[in-house]
């Protein structure tokens, strides 16, 4: 199954990924609504470090997710894949294309879902809608980040 989402942002490509670079980012980009916390945060321009997020999954149930960084391309793309989780598979790049104004956030996402069949059954009603909203949530941050703040305002 695939997820993608994509917005523009009036910044340059360099800026949108120095963004998600920056060691608070996982934690800026984490929506108030949801139930999750940061064991361990990767660096995404270090191929093999892991995330390691432990995060509600429905009602009581929670969940450890181990994301590994597994390509870095700064300032077009990184990738991380879940190697524990939730997901049967998850491949998550984060794509980020010039344009003469600003630059494209785009997110793709492969998964499959757990439960097999009925996981793949229930995925558009459940799975795709938090998806939405995650990422809505997300790139409204990037967006905010990237066209609000100058460079100067980060150093001080």
């Amino acid at each position: 199954m695939q997820f993608i989402k994509e917005s523009f942002i009036r910044a340059t490509p360099e800026r949108v990924f120095a963004f998600h670079e920056q060691s608070a980012t996982l934690r800026l980009l984490m929506p108030p609504w949801e139930s999750s916390s940061i064991v361990a945060q990767a660096q995404i321009s270090e191929p093999g470090s892991r995330t390691i997020i432990e995060a509600k999954i429905l009602g009581p149930f929670t969940a450890r997710w181990i994301a590994e960084h597994t390509a870095y391309d700064p300032p077009r793309m990184f990738e991380d894949v879940q190697v524990a989780g939730p997901f049967r598979r998850w491949r998550h790049r984060h794509i980020i294309e010039p344009r003469p104004d600003g630059a494209i956030l785009r997110d793709e996402i492969d998964y499959e879902p757990p439960l097999a069949f009925l996981g793949r059954l229930v995925a558009p009603y459940l799975i795709e809608p938090r998806l939405q909203r995650l990422f809505e949530f997300r790139h409204q941050v990037t967006r905010e980040w990237c066209e609000g703040k100058s460079m100067k305002d980060e150093e001080n």
